[in-house]
């Protein structure tokens, strides 16, 4: 065990970890935190166990990424509030800019053999992935029949009765109001995560590290976040409004992502069935295979998965240019760039704001019960999600079409990889790419 304390944090080393970080946080949120732990934890030793794992339960209490989230607190933790805000850009910033050159390569050589190829594999990869994701957050979060019956209402209600995602969560949110009263064991938050069980020497923010001053509720303080929050939000929107009226594309979209950012509780995954209801059947921003296409974007970049809101952004402003006919790249940047501000705004502001007031809230069953029922409802919709994505990759062109056998076969490669033989999402996604190339350029020859 080590016993020799870690030496002081300069400004210059942390903001070479979180540069860092943004470059190499693959894996999705478990594998992100994973990295963190690592890093922060065990080798670092600017936080100790304890305190990590407290800082996780108050990110994974909050509507949005969590992995970006916790990157945040404990930069903010570190280095106040510019050190939350570093932390937390650089967690989003490379893949935002990956992201925007990958949307239009995506879009200026998509026609191109070697890229079809490509993404006629991932495609069916994704559709595995999704259908993994709900098992994965189903296996932690139904643990009672209560559960269960929440996750299949939401089924039913985005399947059958096609509700807006938004109503499924405030209904889910009251079923857990009445939960919690009726029968409050079975709606406590399960934490997963745990007493600190390893002990990997002093940390410069040790267990009896006190919380720093600049970490301690102050209603001044609040209500000052909250109006620079307030002006971050508003001016954007105002300047768009006035550029380009309430129902330019580009106001849409930051009115649109703002309401999505509010609704992430339970991961990316929770919300992407909002997202495509919204930029597929209201905006049409995309279509449905370009939608399969950016999430596999998503999980194949750096950053929260949550970041595919940039490939969709791009898409809708480079098919609709507001600067003439040749500023469609310029577009596409600058919605992907607006975009990504709306959905991460609230994140920063949830953890500078209102960080202390979760912490004092936290573990109390009237706060965690509506999260509980919430993060069950979402398992009903990921699965939709993954029937979604199923229909458009296995009947390309719907039912009365033909049967796409050979996606089908990839899907259950894919099933068996993540599932049976537990290999990792990247892994899974560049073998179904070389399979998809192999396919497609076979069905060329003949």
């Amino acid at each position: 065990m080590q016993t020799e304390g870690p030496q002081p944090l300069s400004w210059r080393e942390a903001l070479r970890f979180w540069l860092k970080l943004g470059f190499i946080s693959f894996g999705g949120p478990a594998g992100q935190i994973a990295i963190m732990h690592q890093e922060l934890v065990e080798r670092r030793r600017w936080i100790s166990e304890r305190r990590f794992l407290h800082a996780l339960n108050y990110c994974m209490l909050l509507p949005g990424p969590e992995a970006q989230q916790l990157a945040t607190y404990i930069g903010w933790l570190l280095h106040r509030t510019w050190g939350g805000v570093i932390a937390g850009v650089l967690f989003v910033l490379p893949s935002l800019l990956i992201l925007i050159l990958l949307s239009w390569l995506y879009i200026a050589f998509g026609d191109l053999a070697l890229v079809a190829g490509i993404f006629y594999g991932i495609k069916p990869a994704v559709t595995a992935i999704v259908l993994h994701a709900a098992h994965r957050i189903g296996s932690r979060a139904l643990q009672n029949r209560w559960l269960w019956g929440i996750a299949a209402l939401a089924f039913v209600a985005i399947f059958v009765l096609q509700l807006p995602f938004p109503l499924i969560v405030l209904g889910a949110a009251l079923l857990g109001v009445l939960g919690g009263r009726v029968a409050p064991g079975y709606f406590a938050l399960g934490g997963g995560q745990g007493a600190a069980q390893n002990a990997y020497g002093p940390a410069l923010i040790d267990d009896d590290t006190p919380t720093p001053d600049h970490a301690r509720f102050r209603v001044s303080r609040l209500l000052l976040l909250l109006l620079v929050g307030a002006v971050l939000w508003l001016l954007p929107m105002g300047l768009l409004t006035l550029a380009f009226g309430w129902q330019g594309s580009l106001t849409q979209m930051g009115w649109f992502f703002t309401k999505a950012a509010l609704l992430t509780f339970g991961g990316a995954y929770a919300v992407l069935p909002y997202v495509y209801q919204g930029a597929i059947g209201h905006y049409g921003w995309l279509t449905p295979s370009q939608m399969i296409d950016g999430l596999a974007l998503g999980e194949a970049t750096p950053g929260p998965l949550i970041m595919v809101v940039a490939f969709v952004a791009f898409l809708g402003g480079y098919a609709q240019p507001v600067f003439g006919a040749d500023s469609a790249f310029a577009t596409g940047a600058l919605a992907a760039c607006l975009v990504t501000w709306f959905t991460f705004l609230p994140s920063f502001l949830f953890i500078l704001a209102g960080g202390p007031l979760v912490e004092a809230t936290h573990g109390e069953l009237k706060f965690t019960a509506p999260l509980t029922a919430i993060t069950a409802a979402v398992v009903g919709v990921i699965v939709n999600l993954a029937l979604f994505f199923a229909y458009h990759v296995l009947w390309p062109e719907g039912f009365a079409g033909a049967f796409d056998w050979r996606s089908a076969l990839i899907v259950l490669g894919a099933a068996l990889a993540l599932f049976v033989w537990r290999r990792g999402v990247i892994e899974v996604l560049l073998a179904c790419a070389v399979v998809g190339l192999a396919v497609h350029l076979a069905r060329g020859l003949y």
